[in-house]
């Protein structure tokens, strides 16, 4: 984020974060998004994974405190164990029940970021629990706009991947 961390310059980045990734999944359509990718997951997968690293956003933001719950075991793993773990939980839920949730989340998140003050961004004592030497909108950050582009360039790429066969057949007649 360049210049003052505010609670509107997060919100602002979430937004724009949310909007390119909207646009991606839009792209992909609802008849691609459970067809696995080339790591096994597919978009449906990672929309829940995603959906489930907000809805930590939302727990924070809301408790005011960190104060990790029933997540606290997939915090205490390392990040692929904690997505594997994510994955399993998730996968077999329908994608109409993913989106659905996918959305109810990301405005859960957004009303909940209504709610903070500026300083709930650069302050880590404002929440209980938060190590002083963290700053809670890196935490957010991390959890939403500056994680989306993860799955972007991947999704994106294997996207194209469905257009290949097509431009070969154009360049052959």
């Amino acid at each position: 984020m360049d210049g003052q961390v505010t609670k509107a310059s997060v919100l602002d980045a979430i937004q724009k974060g949310r909007t390119e990734w909207d646009a991606l999944l839009a792209e992909v359509g609802e008849e691609r998004m459970t067809l696995p990718g080339p790591d096994g997951w597919s978009v449906k997968d990672v929309i829940a994974h995603n959906t489930w690293n907000e809805r930590e956003m939302v727990r924070l933001l809301g408790d005011h405190v960190l104060n990790p719950s029933d997540s606290d075991r997939l915090w205490e793993m390392t990040t692929d164990q904690r997505n594997e773990e994510i994955y399993k939980m998730y996968r077999d839920k329908p994608l109409d029940e993913a989106l659905a949730e996918d959305r109810r989340v990301h405005e859960q998140l957004v009303q909940a970021m209504e709610h903070m003050e500026d300083a709930d961004m650069t302050d880590p004592a404002r929440f209980p629990g938060m190590p002083p030497d963290w700053e809670p909108w890196r935490i957010i950050a991390g959890c939403t706009f500056n994680h989306y582009p993860e799955h972007i360039e991947p999704i994106r790429a294997w996207l194209e991947s469905f257009d290949k066969p097509q431009r070969v057949n154009e360049f052959l007649k």
